[in-house]
C-alpha cells in the first residue's frame, strides 16, 4: 500500500494481484468527515458522468461486462430515486474497474487506475462539490 499527494491529500494507492486501485474513499474523505465519505461515493455513483465513466472504461478494459444492465444504469443515472452502490454495480455488471474493500468497518471503493488518471480524480472532485 502506497499513498500519493493529490492537492494536498494523501491517496491510498492499494496493489490488488497486479493492478493498482486509488481509493475513493480517501478522496471522499477529503470532502467531508470520513462518516460521510460512503454518502459521497453513491452520489457520485449515481450521476450520469460517473456511470458514463465507469461504463466506458469497462467496455474498453473488460470483455465480461454486461452492456445491457450497464445501459439500464445509465438511463436511470439522474433521477430522484435512483440509487446504487458500489457493490450493485459490480453485481450486476460484472465490473472489474471497481473493487469493494472493507477494513476497520469502513468501506474502501477503489477504481483501477488508468494510468493514473488525474481526469478521474478531477472528475470526482467536481462532481462532490
Amino acid at each position: 500500500m502506497a499513498k500519493i499527494k493529490i492537492e494536498n491529500a494523501a491517496i491510498t494507492v492499494l496493489s490488488i494481484g497486479e493492478k493498482d486501485y486509488i481509493s475513493l474513499t480517501d478522496m471522499a474523505n477529503n470532502k467531508e468527515s470520513e462518516s460521510r465519505a460512503a454518502d459521497i461515493i453513491k452520489n457520485w455513483l449515481r450521476t450520469r458522468y460517473a456511470l458514463e465513466f465507469l461504463s466506458t472504461w469497462e467496455q474498453i478494459n473488460n470483455p465480461e461486462i454486461k452492456v445491457v444492465e450497464s445501459d439500464h444504469f445509465k438511463m436511470q443515472a439522474g433521477l430522484t430515486g435512483f440509487v446504487i452502490s458500489a457493490s450493485e454495480w459490480i453485481d450486476k455488471t460484472n465490473a472489474v474497474g471497481i473493487v469493494v474493500k472493507k477494513a476497520n468497518m469502513v468501506e474502501h471503493m477503489p477504481i483501477k487506475i488508468l494510468p493514473l488518471s488525474l481526469d478521474l480524480l478531477s472528475a470526482f472532485r467536481l462532481n462532490c462539490i
